[in-house]
């Protein structure tokens, strides 16, 4: 058993990695968020940006900590909609001919992959993007990677104390009789984060043995959320003993008093690159610009830790938060990021057919 406790070693390199009845529950709202009040009417003067709205895929604390950062350091306003990367995707694919949002900030960078296939982002390659190795970002400029965090299963340790359960330490243990209706996963077509984990587990076992073993632990789910965050919320409320997430969320829960713990499957588990990219058509280009190149610096990624975000970061000059997990000591599988996106929209339909969620 590979068992981590929550204190935590330092990240030692990323440079090591090659290459998120009913069972449903309501989807988060999509109203713009502000962290200062509107902008004023006044017309704005001659190129000098003033807004910008970005679509986010990271914690809500950290994507409203970052926003009143950037605020305070430029001067421009941004209205924020915290959504999962499916529906990130399916919303700038429904606003392809009128983009709304300027910015993609967060979230597996397979959605990006999938993103760029169908011509919805644009290039851009920010001087910033230098200080991230070439294996966290597009080759071609349409997204950057900003973070990496690893799958895992959080468990409720009080719950399982009780009850007398060894953790889980590998995919097949989540079949085992005593996780019956004790597990909370996301809805892969909503969530990036249950993406990651159905792109996983095909690369792992293969399309077809994939795909049974996914029917089979369908069997074990009491609930699928839209966000990939939820699961590790549910488990720590002991509504499920456990909730398949990326690890850092699980950190942060912890952090804040969730009786939670983390262990990692001894096959290999898949992770995710959140990336950030410019959207096709945006209407705020030069902010959005201005953004992205903020994002990537080393002082913005080490803001996460401020507001509860324990990823690993990608620019080489930033210091990992101390709860960030050492990949080192993670068995991973060589998750090919291309495929995943290429094969997204498909992968997903083939899972919702396999489990009859159509």
């Amino acid at each position: 058993m590979w068992k981590r406790t929550l204190a935590l070693t330092l990240a030692a390199s990323l440079l090591v990695l090659a290459g998120c009845g009913s069972k449903q529950t309501p989807a988060p709202s999509t109203t713009p968020s502000t962290s200062n009040p509107p902008a004023s009417s006044e017309a704005p003067k001659s190129n000098e940006p003033k807004k910008l709205v970005i679509y986010a895929g990271m914690m809500e604390d950290h994507v409203k900590g970052a926003v009143a950062e950037f605020e305070a350091q430029t001067g421009i306003k941004v209205e924020w909609v915290r959504m999962s990367s499916g529906e990130t995707l399916t919303r700038i694919r429904a606003e392809k001919e009128n983009p709304q949002a300027s910015v993609w900030y967060g979230g597996p960078a397979d959605a990006y992959v999938a993103a760029k296939e169908e011509g919805l982002l644009a290039q851009y390659v920010s001087p910033n993007a230098a200080k991230i190795p070439d294996q966290f970002k597009d080759p071609e400029g349409y997204w950057t990677g900003i973070y990496v965090g690893l799958l895992g299963f959080g468990y409720n340790t009080k719950m399982m104390e009780e009850k007398g359960l060894t953790p889980p330490e590998s995919w097949e243990d989540l079949l085992k009789p005593e996780f019956k209706g004790q597990i909370a996963l996301a809805n892969p077509g909503s969530s990036g984060t249950s993406y990651t984990l159905l792109a996983t587990i095909v690369q792992l076992m293969g399309e077809e043995k994939g795909l049974e073993y996914m029917t089979k632990l369908h069997e074990q789910v009491a609930q699928y959320p839209k966000s990939g965050t939820a699961p590790g919320q549910m488990a720590g409320r002991g509504e499920v003993l456990i909730g398949i997430s990326f690890a850092h969320d699980i950190v942060k829960y912890a952090k804040e008093g969730m009786p939670l713990d983390v262990t990692f499957p001894k096959e290999g588990t898949g992770y995710e690159i959140g990336g950030i990219a410019l959207i096709n058509g945006a209407p705020d280009e030069e902010a959005a610009k201005i953004f992205i190149d903020w994002a990537l610096t080393k002082e913005a990624q080490e803001l996460g830790q401020k507001y509860g975000s324990y990823q690993s970061l990608t620019n080489v000059e930033a210091t990992n938060p101390p709860e960030a997990f050492s990949l080192d000591e993670v068995t991973i599988i060589d998750y090919d990021l291309q495929w995943a996106g290429a094969n997204r929209t498909q992968l997903v339909e083939k899972w919702s057919k396999a489990v009859n969620m159509q």
